[in-house]
């Protein structure tokens, strides 16, 4: 019995270490895709940089990005842009910041349902 249960505990292990590092995969492409994309526009912004005339293409003009922007790192509570958001969060707490003020996790597409029954 000890050994299905070290067995088990040994697979957990195994599947968690590669949870980490698909995620932290998917962090770092998500990291790349929005530095560079972040001068014409990109699939979560809208793409209005190819609209607007530049005088000066040659110049790369960087936008820098918030932990909030992570739509598919956020969508695991394990990640590590779930993990900054939530160290964020904890520390506008013992700031004192309003409510209002806040961002997080539950503010990410929070809105009402579109059925009338809710």
């Amino acid at each position: 019995m000890s050994s299905t249960l070290q067995q088990l505990q040994h697979r957990k292990e195994r599947l968690e270490e590669e949870l980490r590092h698909v995620e932290k995969q998917v962090y770092d492409l998500e990291t790349s895709y929005l530095n560079d994309s972040s001068q014409y526009g990109n699939v979560l912004k809208g793409f209005e940089g190819f609209l607007a005339p530049s005088k000066n293409q040659s110049v790369k003009k960087t936008r820098n990005f918030k932990t909030e922007d992570r739509l598919f790192s956020l969508s695991s509570m394990t990640s590590p842009a779930a993990e900054e958001l939530a160290a964020g969060l904890a520390e506008r707490e013992t700031s004192g910041l309003p409510q209002s003020k806040r961002s997080g996790l539950h503010g990410l597409g929070g809105g009402r349902s579109s059925r009338t029954g809710d």
